[in-house]
């Protein structure tokens, strides 16, 4: 499998910065990237494996977005949750999910903020499918008003 190897990195180095993304999130010979957005495990998983069936037989990468608000008394950098901890969890989960995945961890204040900074223009964005009034429902709304593409896993 093609996961991400997360053994050496430190969390400066995963950390990216709003509109300067590692050259490591934009493969060349990509033509699409399906981003899968991090809500629980099990939503992800679900989300991973439609994110799996649409990127089948196209030159598509997967790539499993996760969002950590770091509140105020911390630094960025220090989030409650130990990175390391981070990793190794997500890591389990995308191999669970048996799908080629790229882990995209961001840091920041704002959620909104961080997924702005870490989507591009016209993204195309797996969430869970929930009743309308679930956050997953009002993020999807939010995208699809920013002209992103969202696919609701069910």
């Amino acid at each position: 499998m093609g996961l991400v190897d997360f053994s050496d990195m430190t969390a400066s180095n995963i950390l990216l910065r709003c509109g300067q993304p590692s050259a490591a999130l934009v493969p060349e010979g990509v033509l699409l990237e399906i981003v899968v957005l991090h809500t629980t495990t099990t939503a992800t998983l679900r989300s991973l494996k439609t994110a799996g069936e649409l990127a089948a037989g196209l030159a598509a990468r997967i790539r499993l977005l996760v969002l950590e608000v770091v509140p105020y008394p911390l630094e960025v950098e220090s989030p409650r949750v130990p990175i390391e901890f981070t990793q190794r969890r997500f890591r389990t989960v995308a191999s669970g999910a048996r799908i080629d995945t790229l882990i995209d961890i961001r840091l920041g204040r704002e959620l909104h903020q961080v997924l702005d900074c870490a989507l591009k223009p016209g993204s195309v964005v797996v969430l869970e499918n929930g009743a309308w009034w679930t956050r997953q429902r009002r993020l999807a709304r939010r995208l699809t008003r920013q002209g992103h593409h969202v696919i609701l896993a069910s």
